[in-house]
């Protein structure tokens, strides 16, 4: 990990976002896509120049890291992102950091379990389903089947839950017929859900973005591709 200058980090801020908005033109110009920057690889100065860039929602794979940057940069008004797996020991320790997002609501379990905290301490939290859409043993989330069902599930069983949509990690393949599948599936869930007053459809990372977009997805997780 390295700090890096200024306009090293411009120059890769300005390259997603023209990925960006190139895939996003090419499904509409009234398609609004969300950049969430994942700090996980990167030092917490270049969180903060990237704020200084006009980036402000920032995305942790872990607790642990996203607490201690929260308190790092706590005088800057960013939007900090739960976006990795969630163990059950770490939950209370998650709800105190009062997230504006988790993404990565994985299994009913977890489901159940949050919301039993979250009403301990009569509290909220906007979740995102996570769907593990290609079906793959080394993924959690749920399985595409069962997707639909689940979220209705757990909206009317987890009140202290706010869905606000869906969540998927493209296929783990070179093949980018199973990629563009993994998303197109999330996205068909994603738009049957819009009825239930889903808004978020986060799907592509720094490999598979463009195509994440041009698939329907509203918001991008980038880690590599802004700090390399």
């Amino acid at each position: 990990m390295a700090i890096l200058d200024k306009e090293h980090l411009r120059a890769n801020l300005d390259k997603v976002i023209w990925n960006i908005e190139e895939a996003r033109i090419s499904v509409s110009e009234h398609h609004i896509v969300q950049l969430v920057a994942v700090g996980k690889y990167t030092e917490v100065e270049n969180i903060e120049t990237l704020y200084s860039l006009g980036q402000r929602a920032f995305g942790e794979n872990q607790v642990q890291q996203l607490k201690e940057r929260m308190a790092t940069l706590e005088e800057l008004p960013l939007q900090w992102q739960m976006i990795g797996t969630l163990q059950k020991n770490k939950i209370n320790h998650l709800i105190d950091l009062h997230p504006t997002l988790m993404q990565s609501l994985d299994s009913l379990a977890l489901a159940q379990e949050l919301n039993k905290k979250l009403e301990a301490k009569e509290s909220k939290m906007d979740c995102l389903l996570q769907i593990n859409a290609a079906n793959e043993a080394t993924k959690s989330g749920f399985n595409s089947q069962e997707a639909y069902d689940m979220y209705q599930q757990i909206k009317e069983s987890c009140p202290h839950i706010n869905l606000k949509g869906v969540m998927t990690i493209g296929a783990h393949s070179e093949d980018t017929k199973l990629i563009q599948q993994s998303f197109e599936t999330t996205h068909a869930i994603y738009e049957k859900l819009q009825k239930e007053g889903a808004t978020l459809c986060s799907m592509g990372m720094s490999n598979d973005y463009p195509l994440a977009i041009k698939c329907g997805s509203n918001l991008v997780r980038v880690g590599s591709a802004l700090f390399k």
